[in-house]
């Protein structure tokens, strides 16, 4: 919930850098497909949760009327985004790397604590 607040703090704060909710939002992702898979290794959590920001981001190319009325509600707006950026694939790259790295640093001092 804490990235979700953070995220969308982030798009009202102006001098928070933008790409910076980007970068929540793969965090995010990282963290809900770490639940859905808890005994995957770390490597096939990241791929999974890159793929999907990916795969939102590129949607966003896609211009049907359905879709672009979607975007507008606040759900669309803040799920589906609003349009194509590269810069958001490096935020979500940097992101997803940050989410993995913390996994592997925290699970192996948890493991040698034990």
């Amino acid at each position: 919930m804490a990235i979700i607040f953070l995220g969308i703090l982030s798009r009202k704060i102006e001098i928070i850098p933008f790409c910076f909710g980007d970068l929540l939002y793969a965090v995010m992702i990282y963290c809900i497909v770490r639940i859905v898979f808890t005994h995957s290794k770390a490597i096939y959590v990241i791929l999974v949760s890159l793929l999907i920001c990916y795969g939102i981001e590129f949607l966003q190319l896609y211009q049907a009327e359905w879709i672009v009325k979607l975007r507008e509600t606040l759900f669309g707006k803040y799920v589906l985004g609003q349009g194509f950026l590269w810069s958001d694939i490096f935020a979500y790259t940097f992101g997803g790397a940050i989410a993995f790295f913390i996994e592997k640093i925290v699970l192996k001092y948890n493991t040698n604590q034990g």
